[in-house]
C-alpha cells in the first residue's frame, strides 16, 4: 500500500528508509515533499540556512533508480536530512555562521557527511548556528536570527539549534550536531528532540569548524560531533553510521557499538538529582523531571537520588570551564589584554570572569592539572558505573527563553518563576559528561504549564552509548516522547 509523503513528515528515519526501501513511497516525492515544507516553514524558523535543493533532488531521483535496480546504498537510502553549517560540505558553503567564511567553499567532505552520504541519506541544506558555534542562542550576521517552532519568540539553543528546529518542525528526518558545551543537548531539550552527546573520541570532527579551515587541532578533550532526531531509535542508527575512526587512523583499529546493558526499563539502576544549589532547576523544568522521575518509581525502576560519592559537581564544573575557555578563547587572546586578565585570575573566586581570565592566562603547569582533573573525573564516574547503569539530571535549568542578543554576553540574563540568572549558568547541567568524555542522551520527557518543551539528561558509562539511548527510547513508554508542535 503505497503511503503519501505528508503521512510521514514526522516519522523516524528508521520508518522513513523503511517505506522507501519497500516501494511505499519514493526519495524522490519524499524529498519534493519536505523541500515544499521548508519554503513554507522555514522562513519564519530560519533553521535550514543552504538549501541544496537541486542537488537533494539528483540524489533522490538516483536512490530510487538504484532501488529499481535492487541497490540499496545503506540504512539511510534515500532518506532527507540536514547538517549543521559547521561541518564542511564539498562544494558548498559552510560558514560556521562567520562573515569571515562567507565565502568558504570547501573541496571535501568532513567525515560525518562523507559517512552520510555512504549511508545513502539525501542530504537538503546546512543548518544556522551562531557565530563559529559560540553562544546557546543561534544567530549570526550572515544568515540571521533562528526561531524556535514552540514559540517564534524564543531561542531553540544553540549551537545546533537550527538543526533542533528542523527536526522539531518536520523540515528533516534526521540532523547532525556537535557539542561542547551542550550544543546538542540544550537545543534538543528547547525543542523537544532526541539529541546525543557520544563518548568522546566515538565519532570523528575532522572537517567541523572551529576550529578554522585548514588549521590542524589535535583532537579535543571536549568537543564531540553527534545526531539529533525525533527518537532515540534514530540516535542508535546514527550512532552506528558515523561512528568508528578516523579513516586515517582505521588502518589500525574499529570500533563497534556495545550493547545496552538492559532490554526493558526494570533492568536499569539508576541515579539521580532533580536539582542543586549550585544551579537551582527553575520550577516550572523541575516540576516536569520530577514526574518523569515519579513515574519510573511507579514502574518499578531502581532509582537512588543523589550525587555519586566520589563526585564533586563543584570541582568538576570549575574544571570543566577552565578547560572549555582555554579551548575556545585563549587562542583570542590579544598581549594588551594580558595584564587585566591577570590581574582577574589572581582573585581566585570561582566567578565566570576569574575562571576565564585564569584559563586564558595562566601557566601551562595549571592546564596540565585541569587534565589531570578531567581524568579524575571520568574515573569517579566510572566508579558509580560499576553499580549504576546510567544517571539522570535536567538538560538546563530553564526551557527555551526569549531571544537575547545584546553583548557583551555577561550582561545577559536568564529569567525564572524564582528570580533572574547569570547567562553562563546554562552550562552547568551539561558539564559532568563533557569534562569526562561520557554519553549523554537527552530525551523529551513533556511540557512546561506554557507550553514548552523540557528533556532529561541520561548520562552513561564511557563507550556504553548504547545504554544511554535506550534508556531514552524507554523512557516513552512512561512519559511519551516526542511531541508535534502545534501549527506544523
Amino acid at each position: 500500500m503505497p503511503i503519501r509523503p505528508s503521512d510521514l513528515v514526522f516519522a523516524s528515519a528508521e520508518e522513513t528508509a523503511r517505506a522507501i526501501r519497500t516501494g511505499k513511497v519514493s526519495s524522490l516525492e519524499l524529498t519534493k515533499h519536505i523541500l515544499e515544507r521548508i519554503d513554507r516553514y522555514n522562513p519564519a524558523l530560519n533553521a535550514v540556512i543552504t538549501i541544496l535543493k537541486d542537488e537533494a533532488l539528483v540524489r533522490a531521483r538516483a536512490a530510487d533508480e538504484a532501488l529499481s535496480k535492487g541497490q540499496l546504498w545503506g540504512p539511510l537510502h534515500g532518506v532527507p536530512c540536514t547538517v549543521k553549517d559547521t561541518f564542511e560540505m564539498a562544494g558548498v558553503r559552510t560558514t560556521a555562521g562567520s562573515p569571515a567564511l562567507t565565502d568558504h567553499i570547501p573541496k571535501e567532505d568532513a567525515v560525518v557527511v562523507a559517512r552520510l552520504r555512504a549511508a545513502g541519506a539525501v542530504i537538503i541544506g546546512h543548518t544556522n548556528v551562531p557565530l563559529m558555534a559560540g553562544d546557546v542562542q543561534t544567530f549570526n550576521e550572515v544568515f540571521g536570527t533562528t526561531n524556535n517552532p514552540w514559540d517564534l519568540t524564543r531561542t531553540p539553543g544553540g549551537s545546533t539549534g537550527g538543526g533542533a528546529a528542523a527536526l522539531a518542525a518536520g523540515l528533516s528526518f534526521i540532523s547532525i550536531g556537535s557539542d561542547i558545551g551542550g550544543s546538542i543537548r540544550t537545543p534538543a531539550h528547547f525543542c523537544g528532540v532526541y539529541g546525543h552527546k557520544p563518548s568522546l573520541g566515538v565519532i570523528p570532527t575532522r572537517g567541523h569548524i572551529p576550529p578554522p579551515p585548514g588549521v590542524p587541532f589535535p583532537p579535543s578533550e571536549l568537543n564531540v560531533a553527534g545526531p539529533l532526531a525525533r527518537s532515540a531509535a534514530d540516535l542508535k542508527l546514527l550512532l552506528e553510521v558515523l561512528g568508528g575512526p578516523d579513516p586515517e587512523d582505521a588502518i589500525a583499529y574499529s570500533w563497534s557499538l556495545p550493547p545496552a546493558r538492559g532490554t526493558r526499563l526494570t533492568d536499569y539502576r539508576l541515579g539521580y538529582v532533580v536539582d542543586d544549589p549550585l544551579c537551582p532547576v527553575s520550577s516550572d523544568v523541575k516540576d516536569v523531571i520530577l514526574k518523569a522521575v515519579n513515574a519510573l518509581h511507579g514502574s518499578g525502576v531502581s532509582l537512588d537520588e543523589g550525587w555519586p560519592t566520589h563526585v564533586d559537581p563543584a570541582e568538576q564544573y570549575d574544571t570543566y570551564r577552565y578547560l572549555l575557555y582555554s579551548a575556545t578563547r585563549a587562542y583570542r587572546l590579544r598581549d594588551e589584554q594580558f595584564e587585566d586578565l591577570r590581574k582577574q585570575a589572581a582573585k581566585k573566586d570561582r566567578s565566570y570572569e576569574t575562571i576565564m581570565s585564569s584559563a586564558m592566562t595562566s601557566p601551562h603547569k595549571h592546564y596540565q592539572a585541569a587534565s589531570i582533573g578531567r581524568m579524575a573525573a571520568r574515573a569517579a564516574w566510572q566508579e558509580f558505573f560499576r553499580t549504576h547503569d546510567a544517571f539522570l539530571s535536567p538538560t538546563a535549568f530553564v526551557p527555551a527563553f526569549p531571544h537575547d542578543q545584546r553583548q557583551p554576553t555577561k550582561i545577559r540574563r536568564l529569567f525564572t518563576p524564582e528570580g533572574s540568572r547569570f547567562y553562563w549558568d546554562i552550562t552547568f547541567w551539561i558539564t559532568f559528561a563533557t569534562l569526562s568524555g561520557l554519553p549523554a542522551t537527552t530525551a523529551p520527557i513533556g511540557l512546561t504549564s506554557d507550553g514548552l518543551p523540557v528533556g532529561i539528561q541520561i548520562m552513561g558509562p564511557y563507550l556504553e552509548d548504547a545504554t544511554t539511548i535506550d534508556i531514552a527510547g524507554r523512557l516513552a513508554e512512561v512519559v511519551g516522547g516526542f511531541i508535534q508542535p502545534q501549527g506544523y
